[in-house]
């Protein structure tokens, strides 16, 4: 795939073989304008189309999107010279011309557990399977109609995407968000039938929200320079997949500083502006500076102006989401780096697959490759460095933590210190006591206490409230027991080696520890409503 730093579309493709041959043309016609659909809803993102190069429907889609300049990778159910069984005559020599075409060609995994006499339809089978898996949208040129008794076919295709209807050797499958385009395609055997209608299948407005929020992350990604330290060794073999997740994470880690950072800004911002109104107020209301309410007014529109700005550019949402990619892409780069074919997206927490299902959708699109070339050591490279990350994060957050407490703390002394100061005043000169003295100027006095003691009080909520919403406790707490989890990693890794059970736990631990981060941040978020 192209576009290191980008998110591709993929278009999967189910259909039948025999296709009447006056309905060619209408069929190729409603393909056409559903791929140009597609490039124009999405005019930062790659479209790439996916399937198996069968006769009829397969080619007929890999033709068209050809005439579009749309890559397309050919998934095959078998070793090409025993597939090439299946064709004859124009159509063989149309699936040889499209595999030197294609973008990559390979064959598609076993998904399902292998019987002990696989069949030619259970090859079929798996690699229907892996399109409708691999798929944002599989295109299904179809006459709608289920063959009794077929466990291969165009009708099964269909359920595999709508229904997760098959049965995964590793998990269960719960993906999200099916999005197929059902284009009518008459059989041969057929008499009638509008061939070429189209009806979209599944959940449109969450389709429509995957292509929106891909397409923002590609545009994002173009725009923005990535400086991530490489996850892997550099003197790996070449693997386009592995290549394609590490700039992914590089591209998706630094949006998510980009935008953590602006977050923090605004949140400082709002917590300054909001000081400034309540001492602008104080001013007016008792020193009579009348023109302090001008003051008031321009804080008022400055604070409406960043609640809009932090509401448009959704800093908060895309710094989680972000990140959530970047940890995702991260262990999908290590898990195939290990010589493992499990995906990302089969293992993601169902919370993070419906928070933000173009996530899903994309970790289900980016390991789409042959197998791996080997299998390699991960315990450099994921278990040991992850434990020295998580040890400085945690002594660097402990840091913050103890400063802002710090912070926190002067800043309430100094109110509390203010607060005595006026109640002595008040004692002493003013009217709490009977006996009080009398003091010259008292109620200049009396103003000028009342203005710091308002103001400084205030600046400390404010830095409170700040300061809470960073959640620099749980962070610190959190990289402690990560940091646990990896030396008990270690640990295991002594005793029986790395082993397809221990990168499997490692990968569901490291999802399942962004997933609760994600939904807490997600919780203390700032509210920017004024």
């Amino acid at each position: 795939m192209t576009g290191q730093k980008t998110i591709p579309i993929v278009v999967g493709v189910t259909g039948h073989r025999n296709i009447r041959s006056e309905d060619r043309d209408a069929l190729y016609g409603a393909v056409l304008r559903a791929l140009s659909d597609l490039k124009a809803r999405c005019p930062h993102t790659e479209l790439i189309l996916l399937n198996s190069l069968a006769e009829g429907a397969d080619q007929l889609c890999a033709e068209a999107a050809a005439s579009l300049s749309i890559p397309f990778i050919a998934v095959l159910p078998m070793e090409r010279s025993e597939y090439e069984r299946d064709f004859s005559g124009d159509a063989l020599q149309r699936f040889r011309a499209l595999c030197g075409a294609a973008k990559e060609c390979f064959v598609a995994p076993a998904i399902e557990q292998v019987p002990p006499s696989p069949d030619r339809d259970f090859a079929y089978r798996q690699a229907g399977i892996y399109v409708a898996a691999h798929a944002h949208l599989l295109l299904a040129l179809w006459d709608g109609k289920p063959l009794p008794g077929k466990t291969c076919g165009t009708a099964e295709t269909v359920r595999f995407a709508l229904e997760n209807a098959y049965d995964p050797k590793d998990g269960i499958p719960l993906h999200g968000s099916p999005a197929v385009l059902h284009i009518f395609t008459p059989r041969e055997t057929d008499k009638d039938g509008q061939a070429g209608a189209v009806r979209f299948l599944g959940d449109q407005a969450a389709f429509s929200g995957i292509l929106k929020h891909t397409d923002e992350f590609n545009r994002l990604s173009e725009e923005t320079a990535t400086c991530a330290a490489p996850l892997l060794p550099q003197d790996r073999e070449p693997d386009e997949a592995l290549d394609r997740a590490e700039a992914l994470y590089a591209a998706a880690d630094a949006l998510s500083v980009r935008f953590q950072t602006q977050y923090r800004r605004i949140l400082a911002v709002l917590a300054v502006i909001s000081t400034v109104i309540t001492a602008a107020f104080l001013l007016y209301d008792e020193a009579n500076l009348h023109w302090m309410i001008l003051v008031c007014g321009l804080m008022l529109f400055a604070a409406w102006f960043v609640q809009h700005r932090g509401k448009r550019i959704a800093c908060h949402r895309r710094y989680l989401e972000y990140r959530t990619l970047a940890e995702s892409l991260r262990v999908q780069s290590f898990l195939r780096y290990a010589g493992s074919r499990i995906c990302v997206s089969d293992i993601l927490p169902w919370s993070a697959q419906t928070d933000a299902a173009w996530i899903s959708a994309a970790l289900r699109v980016v390991p789409i490759a042959g197998s791996p070339y080997g299998a390699h050591s991960i315990r450099k490279p994921w278990v040991e460095d992850q434990l020295a990350y998580h040890i400085r994060a945690g002594r660097k957050s402990e840091r913050a933590r103890a400063g802002s407490e710090r912070t926190v703390g002067i800043a309430l002394s100094v109110s509390i210190a203010l607060y005595l100061l006026v109640l002595i005043f008040e004692l002493v000169w003013g009217d709490l006591l009977p006996v009080s003295g009398h003091i010259q100027n008292a109620e200049l006095y009396r103003m000028l206490s009342k203005l710091l003691l308002g103001g400084i009080s205030a600046a400390t909520l404010f830095i409170s409230n700040y300061y809470g919403r960073l959640s620099l406790s749980r962070a610190a707490a959190d990289h402690q027991k990560m940091a646990r989890f990896y030396t008990a990693i270690l640990s295991r890794i002594e005793q029986s080696g790395e082993t397809g059970d221990l990168l499997l736990l490692l990968a569901r631990e490291e999802l399942i520890e962004n997933g609760n981060w994600c939904s807490y941040r997600r919780d203390n978020s700032a509210d920017f409503s004024l």
